[in-house]
C-alpha cells in the first residue's frame, strides 16, 4: 500500500461539482492498492499514518501526528501512484490493484480509520475528482507497505 501525506492548512474533492470532502488542518493522503496488498498492508499504512509525526511541537520540531493534534483526514483513492515509471515516457499502471482488490481495500481502509480517529472525509474511488488543497509547510511525504515490511 502507498500513502502520499500532505500535511494541509484545508483540502477538499469536488466530484460533479458537488464538495463530497472538505477538511480544515490534518493530512490530505493520496492511498493506493498495489497488487498483492491485503488488509494487513493497510492496516499497517493506517497505524503508520496516524503516527507518523509531521506537525510541529511547541518547540517547533515535527514531532507531533495528526492524531496528537486532532487534524483532521482527507483519504483520497488514487491508482497512479502505483506507476511503474522506469522506461517510456507513458506510464504503465501494471503494479496497482485490480479496480475490485482497490475498492475494497479502500473502503477497509477509511472504515479503519473511522474507528480510530473522528475526524475523517473521503474522496469516490473510481470518480473524476478535483482535488484542491493548500499544502502547509509544504510537507509532503511518501509511505509505502510492501509485504515485506510486515513480517520482519
Amino acid at each position: 500500500m502507498i500513502g502520499l501525506l500532505q500535511r494541509v492548512s484545508a483540502a477538499k474533492v469536488v466530484v460533479d461539482g458537488h464538495t463530497i470532502g472538505a477538511i480544515d488542518a490534518g493530512l490530505m493522503v493520496l492511498v493506493c492498492a498495489e497488487k498483492g496488498d491485503t488488509e494487513r498492508e493497510a492496516d499497517a499504512l493506517l497505524a503508520k499514518l496516524l503516527g507518523y509525526r509531521v506537525f510541529s511541537d511547541d518547540a517547533g520540531k515535527m514531532n507531533r501526528s495528526v492524531v496528537d493534534t486532532g487534524g483532521a483526514l482527507l483519504l483520497v483513492p488514487q491508482f497512479t501512484l502505483a506507476a511503474d515509471t522506469r522506461s517510456g515516457t507513458r506510464p504503465s499502471f501494471s503494479p496497482a490493484a485490480s479496480p475490485a482488490d482497490g475498492l475494497r481495500l479502500f473502503e477497509h481502509f477509511v472504515r479503519e480509520a473511522r474507528v480510530r480517529h473522528e475526524k475523517v472525509e473521503t474522496g469516490q474511488f473510481g470518480a473524476d475528482m478535483q482535488v484542491t488543497l493548500t499544502n502547509d509547510g509544504p510537507v509532503t511525504i511518501w509511505l509505502h507497505i510492501d509485504p515485506v515490511d510486515i513480517s520482519r
